[in-house]
Order: C-alpha cells, then sequence, then structure tokens
C-alpha cells in the first residue's frame, strides 16, 4: 500500500488532466434531474462533468445507498402505493428491499423544495441506488466525490462515523474506484477513520459557517464537534490549516465563506479548493477569477460557458 503522502500524489496527479477545471454535479444535476437517481448522474455525465458529487446513507442490513437525507424525504419521496409519504422514516430502519419500494423520481410540487428547481425534470420510477449501482451506471470516465452523512449532533441517524467509514472504503475497494474517488464530510471523524482504513483513497474536508448551519464554530471558544476534536484556535482560526492537519486533499466550504485569501492559503498547503453549492454564473465567474480548483453546482450545464469564457477546460 502507498505511503500516505505518495497515496496524495498519485491521487493529485490522477484527479484532473493538468491544468483542467475540476467540474463536479451536485447530486448528480440536481437542478436538472431527480436528485441522487441513476437519471441525474447519467444526465451529468452527458454533459461532461469531471466528478459526480453524491451523498451515502446506511440500511439496516448494512447496504450503502445514495441519498442526501439519513430520512426519507417527503419531499422527495413516494411510496409503494404512489402517494407522497407523510413522515419521515429513517433509512437506517430499512432493509434494501423495503427501501426499493419507494420512488425518488420526482419532487412534490405542493412544497416549497420543489419550488427551487423549476427545470428538475421528473423520471418517475428511480429508486435509491446503491453504491455498487452507481458505480456500475456511470462509466470509467468520471470520478466520485462520495459524501459520508453522519452528524455528531445526531448519533442516532445513522451507523457511527467509523463504521461509516469502514463501509465506504470496503465498498469502495470492491468497486475498483479508488483511485477515483474522494471521500467527504462534514464530520470529520469518518474522515480520519478513512485515511487510517485507505491512506489511497483522497478525503474531502467539507465545512460551513452561516447563520442556518455552523461546522467550524469560530465563536464558541472550544473546538467544533464536526472536526473530529481539533482546535481551531490552536490552528490560527485557519480552517484550510485544520484541513490540512485532517489529512485533506481538498477543501470544500460553503462558496460564501471562500476568500481570495483563504483560497490561497489552503493551496499554498497543497489543498484543493472546491466550494459548494455555487448555482449563479456570475458567481461562479467570480469564485473562479479568486483561484478555485473547481466548483459543485446543481446546474453544470450554467457553468459550461462560463468556464468556456474563462479559456478553462474540464478534460
Amino acid at each position: 500500500m502507498p505511503t500516505v503522502s505518495l497515496a496524495c500524489a498519485i491521487w493529485a496527479a490522477s484527479l484532473v488532466s493538468a491544468g483542467a477545471f475540476d467540474l463536479q454535479g451536485h447530486r448528480g444535476t440536481r437542478g436538472l434531474a431527480p436528485e441522487n437517481t441513476l437519471a441525474a448522474f447519467r444526465t451529468a455525465v452527458a454533459l461532461g462533468v469531471t466528478s459526480l458529487e453524491t451523498d451515502l446513507a446506511v440500511t439496516k442490513d448494512d447496504v450503502l445507498v445514495i441519498s442526501h437525507d439519513p430520512m426519507l424525504n417527503p419531499d422527495l419521496v413516494r411510496g409503494p402505493d404512489g402517494t407522497w409519504i407523510g413522515a419521515a422514516v429513517p433509512i437506517h430502519s430499512l432493509t434494501l428491499a423495503e427501501l426499493k419500494r419507494y420512488d425518488i423520481g420526482r419532487l412534490n410540487p405542493a412544497t416549497k423544495y420543489a419550488q427551487q428547481f423549476p427545470e428538475q425534470k421528473p423520471a418517475d420510477g428511480e429508486r435509491f441506488p446503491t453504491l455498487a449501482e452507481f458505480f456500475a451506471a456511470v462509466g470509467p470516465d468520471v470520478r466520485f466525490n462520495i459524501e459520508i452523512k453522519t452528524d455528531p449532533t445526531k448519533p442516532e441517524l445513522t451507523v457511527d462515523p467509523n463504521r461509516f467509514a469502514q463501509l465506504a472504503v470496503d465498498a469502495i475497494r470492491l468497486g475498483k474506484a479508488g483511485g477515483r474517488s474522494t471521500i467527504q464530510s462534514f464530520d470529520w471523524r469518518g474522515l480520519i477513520e478513512a485515511r487510517r482504513l485507505a491512506p489511497e483513497i483522497a478525503t474531502g474536508c467539507l465545512s460551513i459557517e452561516s447563520n442556518g448551519m455552523d461546522t467550524v464554530g469560530r465563536a464558541s471558544g472550544r473546538p467544533s464537534p464536526w472536526l473530529a476534536g481539533l482546535d481551531l484556535a490552536a490552528h490560527g482560526g485557519s480552517v484550510p490549516r485544520l484541513a490540512k492537519e485532517a489529512g485533506c486533499a481538498v477543501w470544500s466550504p460553503f462558496w460564501r465563506n471562500v476568500t481570495a485569501e483563504n483560497i490561497k492559503e489552503a493551496q499554498a498547503l497543497g489543498l484543493k479548493v472546491l466550494p459548494w453549492t455555487v448555482n449563479n454564473p456570475a458567481e461562479m465567474a467570480h469564485l473562479i477569477d479568486m483561484g478555485v480548483d473547481g466548483l459543485i453546482t446543481d446546474y453544470p450545464d450554467r457553468a459550461l460557458p462560463v468556464l468556456a469564457a474563462k479559456g478553462l477546460r474540464i478534460r
């Protein structure tokens, strides 16, 4: 097995072609097709994205499935009888066979969530894909950015982060996808465990500082539970330095938290900077001008003309 430093170098070389920009389709192409479905991933691949960004949940029988939410989301999910579900059900309480009965091929039109994505085209009959089905469906020419979904404030919703990391590493290795995968998470405990288990698989440190969610906890004066016990104050208040300490090859901040200064700092530490989730072309252009290494977006189709105008390529 390669050493950590050699593995990081191999990963960096394989991330994209030299000088290429990493365009990532968020949940496949959430703005264009039902999120985290095979239809969304195929749409993203057809558009020519570099990477597919997606999320994992774990079933009762320990199968990794693609889902942003650890619960069945009433905004997205119809039951076996075709009606919208009324209450959220933990995915971890369902076997894979039980989960496969639910349809995730369109948004509930009565919800505010659906109003955010008027361009999304339904694909009735889509089911929660397994991670193995995801790998098999999209072909060999795209990378994977796979998020472990655990929450240190709600541990009852999923398996623990170490177990989740083990399942993800095993599945990625089984799918022979280690060389083109990144494991990312807001809960850095799972990332540190993934690095211990599989130094050949890159990790991405997600972060957000906002009124609605804050995984950094800058104002609290104590280490955030999201950051695996790492102390922001001990690293000069620098999230990039903290991400480097966690062993990440990528720092993926909420796009509003990005500055020219923290991009340069992260890159000087050897980190790629991949902000999420950027859907406005003007904001994409501004981030590109500041020097980001890639973007995560619900609308790769909107990003393509921006990249063309900037003279950037994704292959």
